[in-house]
């Protein structure tokens, strides 16, 4: 039974799922982030079409979000002209030498796709059959094959992306299938990864600029730890996706634990706005300073930014902050962890039912142990150990 579960196909999964929106590879950063905003979703696709690439057919090369424009906006050649920055090609913020993304057939097998993900992809392009489109959508789809912003390339075919969740939540809607494995717990399934990235609260944000360029491209959560190496919370690229341009000034003022609250309140909270523009103004960096004077300015109303305010006399990690998340499960700094006793399903409920792509492992004392990520749950569901290939 398992065996033919994992040799069904792909279009399976893509019951439901939205078309794919994409932005050329040569189109400006501040034109994908329009094109971004206006899609409602945190990731669009990149494409590159004709003569660009062998064969002269079009393919999608990357995803992007909002977390790679702060990250670009944050190395050393953009600081001092953020606003010259955003009219550099999506091409420039796209992780080099590492494909994230893999073109699958919509008859290819579930096998297939882990395969991908073990690989590294973290989004899958598959075409969406034309009977699986309903009258409505039938309608939408005619009209978006003349949209610049739907992918409706090779043959006119429609385009939707599956993500290592939507394989794993497959997955755990026939987990009995798998049984023994489920009821096992992730110690004795030897998916634990010790490999963390982890970052002091009350060190600087900026400290942590190459474990988020990591945490973008494997789609893993950066530990913020306390002084007594506890894990208080996470930074995920999942909530650096969710984050408005500000994000940037934030990590290059303040500390991790300011960022967390960035994240939580959904932009700076108010009262720390001047101290970032105080940090910005004694790092001479203006730009930083106009391009975040810009985006606040360009809110309809005060009640569109952050409300909420920091509370310096909390412990770090314990309501810290006095505004409640605004973000949906997996947008916000909270560090979903498990202990390493805990079964594979009871991972896999706290993983999907919280939206994150990596639960911690954690001992008794808070002290971290490692990190499963979705990567390991499947090669759980395949008996594969950690670090072997697929």
């Amino acid at each position: 039974m398992a065996v033919r579960l994992l040799n069904a196909e792909v279009s399976d999964l893509c019951l439901g799922k939205p078309e794919l929106i994409c932005v050329a590879a040569n189109a400006s950063i501040a034109d994908a982030l329009a094109k971004l905003r206006a899609s409602e979703d945190t990731h669009v696709g990149v494409w590159v079409c004709s003569g660009e690439i062998a064969g002269g057919s079009c393919r999608c090369v990357g995803k992007f979000s909002v977390a790679d424009v702060t990250l670009f906006l944050c190395r050393e050649e953009n600081l001092a002209d953020p606003f010259k920055a955003l009219q550099s090609p999506v091409s420039d913020v796209l992780p080099k030498g590492l494909s994230v993304v893999r073109h699958l057939e919509s008859n290819s097998s579930l096998w297939e796709a882990i395969g991908c993900i073990l690989e590294g992809a973290q989004n899958l392009v598959v075409p969406i059959h034309s009977h699986l489109i309903n009258n409505t959508s039938r309608k939408r789809f005619l009209n978006r094959q003349q949209s610049p912003s739907s992918c409706v390339h090779n043959n006119g075919r429609l385009y939707c992306w599956l993500t290592q969740e939507d394989v794993v939540r497959f997955l755990f809607n026939f987990i009995g299938v798998f049984s023994p494995i489920p009821t096992q717990t992730v110690e004795s399934l030897g998916i634990i990864d010790p490999d963390v990235m982890a970052v002091a609260y009350n060190k600087p944000a900026s400290s942590a600029l190459e474990f988020f360029e990591r945490a973008i491209k494997e789609q893993r959560p950066v530990a913020v730890m306390d002084e007594e190496n506890r894990l208080i919370g996470e930074i995920s690229p999942v909530a650096l996706a969710c984050c408005d341009e500000t994000a940037a000034a934030t990590i290059m003022a303040l500390p991790a634990v300011d960022l967390m609250a960035h994240i939580d309140c959904g932009g700076t909270p108010l009262d720390l706005v001047q101290l970032v523009k105080m940090k910005l103004k004694e790092s001479n960096l203006e730009g930083m300073l106009e391009l975040m004077d810009e985006f606040r300015n360009s809110l309809t109303s005060p009640s569109s930014s952050s409300s909420c305010s920091s509370d310096d006399e909390s412990s770090p990690g314990k309501g810290s902050w006095s505004c409640k998340s605004r973000n949906s499960p997996g947008r916000r700094s909270e560090a979903i962890s498990c202990s390493p006793g805990s079964s594979l399903a009871a991972v896999m409920i706290q993983a999907l039912s919280n939206r994150v792509s990596s639960v911690w492992v954690v001992e008794e004392d808070q002290t971290l142990a490692g990190i499963i990520p979705f990567t390991g749950i499947l090669r759980a569901f395949l008996s594969i150990p950690l670090g072997k290939p697929l």
